[in-house]
């Protein structure tokens, strides 16, 4: 069971790392349908192209900023939002097929319902998708960052409970393993790094990582200019793009801080493998700051800006294990 849900896991790893080059490429409203049996298989001749793209071209994206696109490029978006949904798909069979087999078998132990709900939750992801495409398939040149936000913060508690679930099936970290902190230290971070990611995903949404190349100012001041003025309030909190990297900065310094003391205290008061845990948290989040002024910097090329979201991964997973070795 545990090898099972660790491939589940890496399979999430990769689907979240799908999902942000699909949207850095702006390639997420190339299929304007959802149909979960027959969109597994592309178009396959020349006459099933043209007419996925005649459907795009309806949408406000290709009128206002890819008119004239040729097929051949627009082959290239359709395959990314594809690939990304077609390893959805996977996923949920990877997923399913075990789990009822163990179900039968009488195997989970206890873990059932949980497994169940994660399954829902996988289930609800799928619905959370569509929607979040069809706020860009009318009016909008892109999705709405807020449905943005949702579905990567969706992405990351379905990684954080499968991630649980697969060391409680492995046992692992064994009980030699302390971390220092109490849990509810581990839980305020695990709190504070969501909200993170969540402004992370108002920054790809909104294309503000673009917007704003200065460090450690941003566009030349230290606080945007009218900050404070929230009118109106969501608009301005997920889609004014000084706002949205001003917050995604400030919250990286607090994350940054946060990991520092806790892995500092993990690695005093901590024993095993709780201590290494604790460094390489910090030693990530450190990690990850660098990346992130980086990214800016070079203005969110898509490498770099992979890397970045892969960070948070690697932080987002560190500050699980942590947590279940500070529960235990």
């Amino acid at each position: 069971m545990g090898v099972w849900l660790l491939l589940v896991c890496a399979m999430l790893v990769a689907m979240i790392l799908l999902g942000g080059a699909t949207r850095l490429t702006d390639s997420g409203l190339s299929i304007t349908e959802w149909q979960p049996i027959s969109g597994a298989i592309p178009p396959l001749s020349s006459a099933a192209w043209e007419g996925a793209f005649r459907k795009y071209q309806a949408t406000s994206e290709y009128r206002l900023q890819n008119a004239g696109m040729s097929l051949a490029d627009f082959k290239v978006l359709f395959l990314w939002e594809w690939a990304h949904r077609v390893l959805g798909r996977a996923i949920g069979l990877v997923f399913t097929v075990p789990f009822c087999l163990f179900l039968v078998q009488g195997r989970l132990r206890g873990r059932a319902w949980a497994c169940l709900g994660l399954l829902a939750l996988g289930g609800l992801q799928g619905a959370v998708g569509w929607w979040m495409v069809q706020s860009g398939l009318s009016a909008r040149l892109d999705v709405a960052p807020y449905r943005l936000a949702t579905h990567l913060g969706l992405a990351f508690v379905i990684l954080g409970l499968a991630l649980l679930l697969a060391l409680n099936a492995l046992g692992w970290p064994d009980a030699k393993a302390s971390m220092g902190p109490r849990r509810a230290a581990w839980l305020g971070f695990v709190a504070l790094l969501f909200f993170q990611i969540l402004a992370g995903a108002a920054v790809a949404g909104s294309d503000a990582g673009r917007a704003y190349t200065d460090w450690p100012t941003l566009g030349g001041a230290w606080i945007p200019p009218g900050y404070g003025q929230f009118q109106p309030f969501w608009g301005t909190v997920f889609e004014n793009q000084a706002v949205v990297q001003f917050h995604h900065r400030m919250l990286g310094y607090g994350v940054a801080a946060a990991a520092l003391w806790l892995g500092l205290a993990a690695w005093r008061r901590g024993s095993g493998m709780g201590r290494m845990l604790g460094a390489g948290l910090a030693a990530a989040a450190l990690w990850q700051v660098l990346l992130g002024i980086a990214t800016v910097l070079k203005a969110a090329p898509l490498g770099l800006s992979l890397a970045h979201q892969g960070g948070a991964i690697l932080l987002w997973a560190l500050a699980f294990v942590s947590l279940r070795t500070a529960s235990r």
